[in-house]
């Protein structure tokens, strides 16, 4: 399925937020990107626009495309409990999104590509696909022949995260997606509730 593999800061300006994680041509021109940048006036932003920036946003995000997630909100609203919420509690129980979560990958791009290269297992089985939908108790490990990967010692070394929902055991390289999180506990600076009114229309 096709990504987005365009230049990632010009997507970080647009919204105003390093989306992709530590981005230092992003602090430096942390304005809309086009040719009159900064200095553009801009009117005041439609509810529709507010609505459709705050979902391709989450799209982004996650590295997700449209008709799937739609298809995941589709899933959300046949699901107990608030729309919205649930949404994003699909996309974090992603595996692409747990690896990166765990710090095995420096980005969520990263770990979508380690995954479908088949680094990473999930109860001891190999799984490439990265949309998998973990659940809790699901032990995420490296794979065996792929411990010794430097870019996946470098990102591990690297990483200072810590999510409750996540246990992580360096020695053996595996940790165990403990629970879905709660919306408190999802990091991202994503207002869902107009990705559920925009979708609602």
């Amino acid at each position: 399925m096709a990504r987005y593999t365009g230049p990632k800061t010009k997507i970080a300006r647009k919204f105003g937020e390093a989306i992709f994680g530590e981005d230092k041509s992003f602090e430096k021109r942390n304005y809309p990107p086009g040719q009159h940048g900064n200095n553009r006036r801009r009117g005041k932003k439609s509810e529709y626009a507010i609505q459709l920036m705050e979902k391709q946003k989450a799209k982004y995000t996650y590295g997700i495309l449209e008709r799937q997630f739609r298809n995941m909100f589709e899933k959300a609203t046949r699901s107990q409990g608030i729309t919205g919420e649930v949404l994003l509690q699909l996309c974090e129980s992603r595996l692409d999104n747990v690896v990166y979560r765990m710090g095995v990958a420096p980005s969520r791009r990263a770990a979508r590509q380690l995954v479908g290269h088949r680094h990473m297992t999930v109860n001891g089985e190999l799984v490439n696909i990265p949309s998998y939908h973990l659940k809790p108790g699901d032990v995420v490990g490296v794979r065996e022949k792929s411990k010794s990967l430097n870019t996946i010692q470098e990102s591990l070394s690297n990483n200072s995260s810590v999510y409750e929902w996540i246990t992580w055991n360096s020695e053996k390289k595996e940790g165990t997606f403990v629970a879905v999180p709660g919306r408190v506990q999802i990091p991202e600076n994503i207002n869902e509730q107009f990705i559920v009114e925009l979708y609602s229309k």
